[in-house]
């Protein structure tokens, strides 16, 4: 088969959909793999790296869309709209709950979109989200102790305090693999950690993990209000799968938040979780409403191109080499890739993205 790998042209997105080591793993099952000029070069990638390991280098996107599998990292841009083709499939995230134009584009197209995000395993594992989220959780923290600086517009607390200064607090929506990353950066800075969940048994693992470090709480409308407003730093960290966030923090939640505290929305993608967060990029990543300072950049793994790109790989690439061995029927020999499917033949197959637009369902 023949697999097309582009260039991320997302906000500063130095991902790349295949890394070398993956070009040759699918070159020795004898596909062939098309690499846009530069698409790994952000992540650490030559396109000499490409050619050695079997990949064939074109200079023009289109050229790299003109194939049977196209394998990316981020969703389809307007740019790339006109781009994709019937019956092709593609292999990305999508997220298409947050993103009606999208979503309409994908059906119109009749291209078969298969998101990562939706992956999933008998035991209700997500294996193709679980690395970015790993990721996506321990930057949360470290982006957040950056725009805690003052120089940043945050507040200028240290999060892991000094001998005769209280740390600063971090509270944590959602204690599943991107709240339990969070946690795990936020107890190593020294923070004072909150972890809120509907879950009680997760919460009862978390504490095998952290212990008396982090305080564990069962999430609800008051317990939100009561926690936030001495949050240095609050995470969102909640996910449904493939629908859109619930709102938990309202504005007026955030309006009782110190001037300069920050709010970091992981789930941003699928529309974020808190009232106020809009979507950001890694160019202009913050923004300042009723004075907190909000962090909603969707891509974030995207900051660490090298790891997240071989982190990513890791998880898709047998997923990749089903797919370009058998094509479509590959979603029949493997249930967990079949639950991937978002669009199929025009129509919005996937039935949690069916929930969120019951008019594209028809």
């Amino acid at each position: 088969m023949e697999i097309g790998v582009p260039k991320e042209i997302k906000d500063l997105e130095f991902r790349v959909g295949l890394s070398p080591t993956s070009v040759r793993a699918c070159s020795d099952k004898g596909h062939t793999v098309f690499v846009e000029t530069n698409a790994g070069a952000g992540a650490g990638f030559a396109d000499e790296d490409y050619v050695e390991a079997g990949a064939k280098i074109v200079l023009k996107a289109s050229e790299v869309w003109n194939r049977e599998l196209i394998v990316k990292v981020k969703e389809p841009l307007p740019a790339e709209y006109p781009l994709m083709q019937k019956e092709q499939l593609l292999f990305t995230y999508l997220h298409l709950a947050a993103d009606r134009t999208l979503t309409e584009h994908l059906i119109s197209s009749g291209v078969q979109a298969i998101a990562y995000e939706t992956v999933e395993l008998p035991d209700r594992k997500l294996p193709l989200l679980t690395p970015m989220s790993i990721i996506a959780g321990r930057l949360s923290v470290q982006f957040g102790a950056r725009f805690l600086e003052r120089q940043q517009g945050g507040r200028g607390v240290l999060l892991g305090g000094v001998p005769g200064v209280r740390p600063g607090k971090v509270v944590i929506l959602g204690g599943g693999i991107v709240g339990t990353e969070a946690a795990r950066i936020a107890v190593g800075m020294g923070a004072r950690v909150q972890i809120l969940d509907v879950n009680v048994d997760r919460l009862a693992y978390l504490e095998t993990l952290f212990g008396s470090r982090v305080e564990y709480l069962y999430s609800s409308p008051l317990q939100i209000e009561a926690v936030i407003p001495d949050a240095d730093l609050l995470i969102g960290a909640v996910l449904v799968l493939g629908k859109k966030a619930p709102v938990l923090v309202s504005r007026e939640f955030v309006a009782k938040m110190h001037p300069g505290s920050v709010i970091v929305d992981v789930a941003v993608d699928q529309g974020g979780c808190v009232e106020t967060l809009r979507v950001t990029s890694h160019t202009n990543p913050t923004y300042v409403e009723e004075g907190v300072v909000h962090y909603g950049v969707p891509n974030m793994p995207g900051a660490v191109p090298w790891t997240a790109t071989q982190a990513l790989n890791n998880s898709t690439l047998p997923y990749v080499l089903q797919l370009a061995n058998s094509g479509i029927k590959a979603l029949e020999m493997n249930p967990s890739l079949a639950k991937g499917l978002n669009v199929q033949n025009h129509r919005l197959v996937h039935p949690a993205v069916r929930e969120v637009f019951p008019d594209l369902a028809d």
